[in-house]
């Protein structure tokens, strides 16, 4: 396959790798957390339960879903070729549910250290996977794969 440059760089061209960009809005929101604290859940809920609860449902659909990737034979890194388009598992019901886990382990983390920045951080990552990474993912599985990526995209939503 060829782009209009004649050439076809065969992965995303995703900005950055999402657990950087992750793991970057995490240590953000704790840094702001500890020079200025902003709470907002009362002092009578269960907010470590909560968070851990949150947080755990996140790494649970992330795990689960790098599992149904490699058992399909295709890459989860952005960087690496995608070989095949994926439509069991979690990818039934959302087309990134790898980064819906990470939404849930920011919203765990927020939860969990009653931190309100750690959920503001939430919106530049949330914008920077999806400008930055999602839609250029598409671009991609949909000239690589062509009809049958347009038709997994009419089948499911992309987030939830």
């Amino acid at each position: 396959m060829n782009d209009a440059g004649g050439s076809f760089r065969d992965s995303s061209g995703a900005v950055v790798r999402p657990p950087i960009a992750w793991a970057v809005a995490a240590l953000a929101g704790l840094v702001l957390d500890a020079l200025y604290p902003l709470r907002f859940l009362s002092a009578a809920m269960p907010a470590g339960w909560m968070g851990a609860i949150v947080f755990l449902a996140g790494l649970g659909l992330l795990v689960w879903s790098a599992a149904t990737l490699r058992r399909a034979g295709t890459r989860i890194q952005t960087v690496q070729p995608t070989t095949t388009i994926v439509d069991e598992g979690p990818y039934r019901y959302s087309r990134n549910p790898i980064y819906v886990g990470m939404f849930l382990g920011l919203i765990g983390l927020s939860l969990g250290f009653d931190s309100l920045w750690l959920l503001i951080t939430l919106v530049p990552f949330y914008f920077v996977i999806r400008n930055g990474v999602v839609a250029r993912e598409e671009v991609y599985l949909e000239r690589k794969f062509g009809d049958a990526y347009r038709a997994y995209k009419t089948r499911v939503r992309r987030w939830l």
